[in-house]
Parts: C-alpha cells; sequence; structure tokens
C-alpha cells in the first residue's frame, strides 16, 4: 500500500522493567478495548481495512461462492438418553446450529433448543450440553458475544419448557448430572466485578452441585482449593453413579491429579487415585473399584491401566492396552468394550479391544480422514461416530460392536466434488533435521509450476493435534487454484509427550523452525516462490504466524494472525492467559523470560524491516486471548512497516476467540480473509 497513512496510533511512555531490562510498552493504552481513544483507533483501523478489500474485484464473487457452499445441511452425531435420541442440526445458513429430538436416529425429530431464537444478531450460541440418562432434562449452557462465561439452563425434553433454575458465572465447565435426577455438578469461579468481566484474571475454579429448584446462592461446594488457585478442578458422576471423579490440572500443563468421592459415603471425603501431577491422566471408567486410566505414564504415545481404589500406588497399576507406535488419542467404554482412537501420521485409526486389552479389530476408515463426535453408551452395542477430511465435509457411521459391521447413515452434504481434489502427506525436513508432516490439498489439474498460490496453516501448541478437516473457506481456496498445506508442528500432540515438549518452553522456536521449513520446501519443490505464500493461524497458531513474520519476513508474501497471542510478556495478566505457562514460560521467572521475550511478535518488529502484506483478525469481546494483543501488534507493525505491503486489522463486534460465532459473521469475516489474499498472493481477480 505505497504511501499509505495509517490511522494514528500515540506512542506512550510505558517502560516496564522485566529482570533488570527495560522494556518499553509504548501502545500499553490498546489494550483497554473499552478506552475511548481505543474504539476511535479500532473504528479508524476497520474503515481502512474496508477501504482496501473494498476494492478487490474478486470480494463479491468470493462472498457468494462462499454462502452458497456453506448453504448445506449439516448433522452433528445422534446420541442417545433413556431411549431418546439427541442431534445438532443446522439447515445450512442457519447461524447456530439447533438441538433436535428424536424417537430414532432415522427420525425427523422435532427442535428441543433453538439458540438462533435467542438473540436478535445470532451471538448467543450453546456453549454446554448434558442430557441426563432417563432423557428427560437437558442441562444447557448458553454463551453471548464468544465470550467463554457460561450461564446454565435446565430444560424439560418432554415440554420444551425451561425451569426456573438458572447457574452463571461457569467458565471451562461441563454439567454431570446425578443418577437421582436430583441435579448436576458444574464449575465455577467467582463473579468478576462489574466492568472486568473481559479482562480480568480467571482463577480459582471451584466444583458445586445444583440441587434442581433451589436457588444457585444455595449450591454446595464440593471441590475446591483455594490455596492454590491455579489448579482447575474438573468433575463428572462415573457411568454406574457411584462415584464422583475430580480430575485437576494446573492450567494447561499436561499433568494431571485424580480424586474420587464415594457418593454412597460421601461423608468419608475424597480418595486420592492419582495423588500427583507426575503423568497425563484420563479417566476412562471403572468396573466397580478398579478405575481404566488412560495416561503416558511410561508411554511416550499413551497406554491404558487399570488402577484401583483399594491400592492406587503405581507399583499396582495394571496394563490393558499397551504403548503403540501410534499415538491414543482417546478412548471410551461403550458396549462392554475399550474403543480407542488413535492417530497414524495425524489422520486416524479406531479400533476395538475387550475390556481385558485383547485387540477385537480395527474399524475402517475412509482414507485420509479425521474422526470426529464418537458416540456411544457402555450398555449398547451400536456407536455412531463422524469422518471428515479436507476435501470431505462430514459423513455419519454406526458400527455394530457385536457384528463388526460399520454402515454409513448419511454421506457428506457440502456441494463440493471431493474426486475433483487430491491430498497427499509429505515430510519435511526442520532446520534440525526432525521429519515435519505436511498435508497438500489441490485440485488434480494443478501442478508445480513454481507460481501456485498457496494457504500454509499450522498451530503447534498445547498438544493439540492438527488432523484432516473440512472448512468451506479451503474449499473455495481449493477451488480457485490454491494450494492447501496444512502442518503438523512440533508442540502438538500428533507424535506423544516428546514431541509436544520439543515445541514448548526453552524449545518453542523448533515450532517456528518447522513453519519456516514448510514455507522454503514449498518453494524448493516447485509448488511455490515467496511472493505467493500466504501464512495463517489462529490463537497459538495467531503468535506461530507473528513469530515467523517477524523472524523471516523474505519467506512470505502474505499472513492472517487470528486471534492471537502476540504480547508474549503480559499475556499471563489477562483472564485465563496465566495457565499458558505451560508451553510459553513465564516472563515474571527470571529464568524463563527470556524464552518469550525472544520470539514475542510484539517485541521482535524492527523499524524499517520490509513485512509482508499482513491481515490481523480479533475480536472485540474475546475473553480468552484479549483483543489488546491484536491491537498493540498491529499498530507497531504498521509503524515499522519500511515495505509497500498493507498491515491491516480486522476487528469483528460482538464476537469472542472464535466459539459460537454465527454463520453470518463467519461469512462476512472469511469472505474478506480471502479477499486479502487474493489481492496479495492471488491476481486480485480470483486465484484461478
Amino acid at each position: 500500500m505505497p504511501g499509505q497513512t495509517y490511522p494514528v496510533a500515540r506512542r506512550g511512555d510505558v517502560v516496564d522493567d522485566y529482570h533488570g531490562e527495560l522494556v518499553a510498552d509504548p501502545y500499553r493504552w490498546l489494550e483497554d478495548p473499552d478506552d475511548p481513544e481505543a474504539i476511535a483507533w479500532t473504528a479508524a483501523e476497520n474503515r481502512l481495512t474496508e477501504s482496501f478489500l473494498s476494492k478487490v474485484p474478486a470480494r463479491e464473487p468470493i462472498r457468494d461462492r462462499l454462502t452458497a457452499l456453506w448453504d448445506y445441511p449439516k448433522f452433528g452425531v445422534s446420541f442417545e438418553r433413556g431411549g431418546r435420541f439427541f442431534q445438532f442440526r443446522n439447515s445450512g445458513l442457519q447461524d447456530q446450529p439447533v438441538l433436535y429430538v428424536m424417537k430414532s436416529p432415522e427420525d425427523a425429530g422435532i427442535p428441543l433448543l433453538d439458540p438462533n431464537v435467542l438473540s436478535l444478531d445470532g451471538t448467543v450460541a450453546v456453549s454446554g450440553l448434558e442430557v441426563i440418562d432417563d432423557g428427560e432434562l437437558l442441562a444447557y449452557a448458553t454463551s453471548a458475544s464468544g465470550s467463554d462465561w457460561m450461564t446454565w439452563h435446565v430444560r424439560e425434553v418432554a415440554t420444551g419448557a425451561d425451569r426456573r433454575d438458572v447457574v452463571e458465572w461457569s467458565k471451562f465447565s461441563s454439567a454431570s448430572w446425578r443418577k437421582d435426577g436430583s441435579g448436576f455438578y458444574y464449575g465455577a469461579m467467582e463473579r468478576p466485578s462489574p466492568g472486568a468481566e473481559y479482562l480480568a484474571q480467571n482463577r480459582v475454579l471451584r466444583v458445586l452441585f445444583h440441587r434442581l429448584g433451589d436457588d444457585q446462592s444455595s449450591d454446595e461446594v464440593v471441590f475446591e482449593i483455594p490455596d492454590e488457585p491455579e489448579w482447575l478442578p474438573r468433575a463428572f458422576v462415573s457411568d454406574d453413579g457411584r462415584y464422583l471423579v475430580v480430575s485437576i490440572e494446573r492450567g494447561t500443563f499436561p499433568e494431571s491429579q485424580v480424586h474420587v468421592l464415594d457418593l454412597h459415603s460421601p461423608e468419608k471425603g475424597f480418595v486420592p487415585l492419582v495423588p500427583d501431577f507426575s503423568a497425563k491422566i484420563a479417566v476412562v471408567t471403572n468396573v466397580g473399584r478398579d478405575f481404566y486410566l488412560l495416561t503416558d505414564d511410561g508411554a511416550e504415545r499413551q497406554r491404558i491401566v487399570a488402577v484401583s481404589l483399594d491400592g492406587p500406588e503405581r507399583s499396582h497399576w495394571r496394563e490393558v492396552v499397551a504403548e503403540t507406535d501410534d499415538t491414543l488419542l482417546e478412548a471410551h467404554d461403550f458396549g462392554g468394550h475399550l474403543v480407542c482412537h488413535y492417530l497414524h501420521h495425524a489422520h486416524s485409526l479406531l479400533s476395538v479391544h475387550q475390556r481385558d486389552g485383547a485387540w477385537v479389530r480395527e474399524v475402517p476408515l475412509p482414507g485420509i480422514a479425521s474422526l470426529g463426535g464418537l458416540e456411544g453408551r457402555p450398555e449398547s452395542e451400536v456407536i455412531r461416530f463422524s469422518t471428515t477430511s479436507f476435501t470431505e465435509s462430514g459423513s455419519l457411521w454406526s458400527h455394530d460392536l457385536r457384528t463388526g459391521e460399520t454402515a454409513l447413515l448419511r454421506a457428506s452434504g457440502a456441494r463440493f466434488d471431493a474426486e475433483d481434489f487430491v491430498t497427499e502427506q509429505v515430510f519435511v525436513p526442520s532446520d534440525d533435521g526432525t521429519q515435519v508432516p505436511l498435508f497438500l490439498t489441490r485440485r488434480r489439474d494443478v501442478s508445480p509450476d513454481g507460481e501456485v498460490p498457496v494457504l500454509l496453516y499450522g498451530y503447534g501448541g498445547f498438544g493439540v493435534p492438527i488432523t484432516p478437516s473440512f472448512s468451506v473457506t479451503n474449499a473455495v481456496w481449493l477451488e480457485q487454484g490454491g494450494l492447501l498445506a496444512v502442518a503438523n508442528l512440533r508442540g502438538g500432540g500428533e507424535y506423544g509427550r516428546s514431541w509436544y515438549d520439543d515445541g514448548r518452553l526453552a524449545n518453542k522456536q523448533n515450532v517456528f523452525d518447522d513453519f519456516c521449513a514448510c514455507a522454503r520446501y514449498l518453494e524448493r519443490s516447485g509448488w511455490s516462490r515467496s511472493g505467493r505464500i500466504a501464512i495463517n493461524g489462529a490463537s497459538n497458531g495467531g503468535l506461530l504466524v507473528g513469530a515467523c513474520l517477524t523472524q523471516h519476513p523474505e519467506l512470505f508474501g502474505a499472513a492472517v494472525a487470528e486471534v492471537g497471542v502476540l504480547d508474549l510478556l503480559r499475556f499471563h495478566k489477562f483472564t485465563i492467559g496465566w495457565a499458558w505457562t505451560s508451553d510459553f514460560g513465564d516472563p515474571d521467572d527470571p529464568l524463563q523470560y527470556p524464552w518469550p521475550w525472544s520470539y514475542s511478535p510484539l517485541h521482535n518488529v524492527r523499524p524499517g524491516a520490509s513485512y509482508p502484506a499482513t491481515l490481523v483478525m480479533t475480536g472485540d469481546h474475546d475473553d480468552r486471548v484479549v483483543p489488546g494483543h491484536s491491537f498493540k501488534f498491529a499498530a507497531a507493525l504498521q509503524a515499522a512497516q519500511g515495505g509497500d505491503a498493507p498491515i491491516l486489522i480486522r476487528v469483528e463486534t460482538s464476537t469472542g476467540h472464535g466459539a459460537g460465532k454465527p454463520t453470518a459473521k463467519l461469512i462476512a469475516e472469511r469472505t474478506d480473509l480471502l479477499a486479502f489474499l487474493d489481492a496479495t498472493v492471488g491476481s486480485g481477480r480470483g486465484l484461478a
């Protein structure tokens, strides 16, 4: 954007002392999204971005195609409770999916919960849901404008009427019903002071019991650790109804404790099943007093062990399902079997074992795909699940654990011909020789001519695996002749604990090196060149984009950083940010401070450098990664830009970190993202 004049961002005189090092923070005032000066600045920035995008000829055709392709019926995996079946559906362009109740999985059903009537603009979403075992009552949580704060309600399934029960200020929580139907367990924090709902730190999560019909003020605190404000307990009632199981994590660190309360003898208190933070633990099920745990204790890629409440010491643990070369991602007790979801080079495998661990069979899945929405019951021999890929929008399946038969219940609904596209997986050597998996998806007629527009996506953090998934945005990109490249970076959960550890704390730089190595591969292999390669990521992936574009701006033609963690010296000051020290390190610790300082995008912007075209995207109500990250980074990058490429920021209203964003806003947002890419790494008139 030659000669571009950006909105004035006042430079303040704030300077912080980090362990003897003085660090200026001139845009500190942008951390408060309600500050009048910040509001005026973001409005001016939105006008500038709109002015740029309005001149892109392909923008309206992109919007039309996105809208048309988005408009297909979407079905979640149905689940059964008390003989009733429940399923989320979206007819096509509804802002929020609707929960239906059916007499059978094939029944047309009737709407039970329609979030679209809860707000005029579709920004109130269902953020939590639990149906009691007899199918008579539904506990559901709503969240407004993308917030992580949750408000729980109780609805009668037979009548569709809400009861008087309202539970507010819940967060990072599910609901778990007692088997007698008297109420449910949930997690909540103290109500923040008025005006601080979107910025205040979130600490001291408690487990409470809400008895139906009571006011929330009467809810019983069942579990809390006030002396450990960063411990996050989560509770659920065991399948047999006998126990309340509380799993405790320290922020986002992978290790967890497990404590068990016998609900038949609650006066005896909680018994520690796993008393320390030495391994990753997830409870699969229990058979009497024996609990089956999914763990990385003694197993890099996880295994299942049986642990007795009567002798929980590790020396007494019994291995049930041994570790394999594939990563055991999740396990469930369905129909008297252990149903195990594995990752093989970042795509899904599904296998069935007897309760004693004996292998029964592998359930066939279609090609390079991801498993989603795995549903079943301990007493039912039928499981249901969905599969999706980069080119297939989602198919619904059932599998009979007794006969081994798998049936397709509903085929992919998107009007997108997967046969016209191909996905392959390559392995790219990173700087230290580590082989990094990279999925490449394209139209069959697209070949490596050195000029193919590329959208390179990554995440690389918090042990989260990135697996094949369908996106209407990506589908339009592929239709127009672009190459989609999805990287499986260290820091993720694709290959077990060491893969994760190699991409966090002092090793976080490996993640950025992996991503940049993928960009170099795309040029070296003949697919594209730097000026035609765009990078994209969100949240921790937004950090990835910010770090790579500031470290190696020469590798990219465009960058889109969404809701990114971009100020690595103050991320822990707001909402749940303190929990992320598991990956980034603690800036307040003099020994750890050098790690985030070394790659913090905000603090590594170099005045006069020539940065690629950049679009920063955030939501004004993001209370997970607060918008101040994006505001400050955009202001700093605009001030520093020594080249002609545009530096823009797009701030969406009444949205948060991404969850629950209404379809209308998603289409508008994705239109602008693709239009920006078309104008920068494409032709400006459509990629093809």
